[in-house]
């Protein structure tokens, strides 16, 4: 089975509760194995709330938290509402991010340990500042699936990684240094896609869809990375893909191309209309 370790902001918007309701499902059918997720933007509530969610989900695992990434504004009703549900774990509670993905790599069997990222690229980039922790990751890891990027434009900016100073230099750490093949979804691909709008009264994703004003549905950008990494193939997923070198300016968060049929990354372009990928991940939302 493969296993995942999830990466994500969980931070103003609701389309991370999506995506992780799909991998928590994916889990609970053993179509893969989520060993663990971790936060990468931190607020008060961000451990509690995530821990109500997941369990609510069905899924207790492992969390990180990077707990000095501080410095993300917000203050989103989901997570306050969340939180108060008697959570069982605080940020306090657990490991920060890099102990947490030593751990989880640590217990894994070699090449077998794909990263989903749907957030800022900090917490993976801190992995590659140390040549011991480069070592185990490219032991351990077998691929990267990321949700970051503007691809149908040249120098094209995305909020993954032009937020701020560190999430422009250590996007383009990540592209430069990550050991594994990477499979990029960009900005383009999903803010048309929109999913999340028909749950069933009583659903705890529904309220956050309405928490957030999103109660008729969200952009499925971090949910239409997850089922692409669930699904593992870009031609089943519905994508054609375009392979070459990515790279990402430190000075401004823009990204570039460099097209390669033999480069170790990639980016999706979608083959069908928006609704085949909406029906895709609104179908896996609520199991039956």
């Amino acid at each position: 089975m493969r296993n995942f370790i999830l990466d994500t902001d969980w931070w103003t918007d609701c389309d991370d509760a999506v995506a992780i309701r799909l991998l928590c499902n994916a889990h609970l059918l053993k179509k893969v194995n989520l060993l663990g997720i971790n936060i990468n933007a931190c607020m008060k509530d961000s451990i509690p709330s995530l821990d109500v969610f997941t369990r609510d989900c069905g899924v207790e695992i492992p969390l990180g938290i990077d707990h000095s990434a501080v410095n993300f504004a917000g203050n989103p009703p989901y997570q306050k509402n969340l939180a108060a549900r008697n959570p069982r774990r605080f940020n306090e509670d657990v490991p920060d991010s890099l102990d947490f993905y030593l751990q989880l790599l640590e217990q894994a069997e070699d090449n077998s340990v794909e990263f989903l990222s749907i957030g800022f690229t900090q917490c993976l980039a801190s992995l590659l500042k140390n040549p011991k922790y480069k070592a185990l990751l490219q032991k351990k890891a077998s691929h990267l699936w990321i949700m970051a990027g503007k691809w149908d434009e040249v120098h094209g900016k995305e909020y993954n990684f032009y937020k701020n100073e560190m999430t422009r230099a250590s996007g383009a750490e990540l592209c430069k240094n990550w050991p594994t093949p990477i499979t990029f979804l960009g900005y383009e691909v999903g803010v048309t896609v929109i999913t999340g709008g028909n749950l069933p009264d009583g659903d705890l994703l529904k309220q956050v869809m309405i928490d957030h004003n999103s109660a008729k549905g969200r952009c499925s950008w971090d949910p239409m990375l997850v089922d692409l990494a669930i699904t593992g193939e870009t031609e089943k997923a519905g994508y054609d893909a375009v392979y070459g070198l990515a790279a990402v300016d430190p000075t401004d968060g823009s990204n570039t191309f460099m097209f390669d049929s033999n480069g170790k990354h990639r980016y999706v372009v979608k083959k069908y209309d928006d609704s085949f990928y909406a029906e895709a991940i609104n179908s896996q939302l609520v199991l039956k």
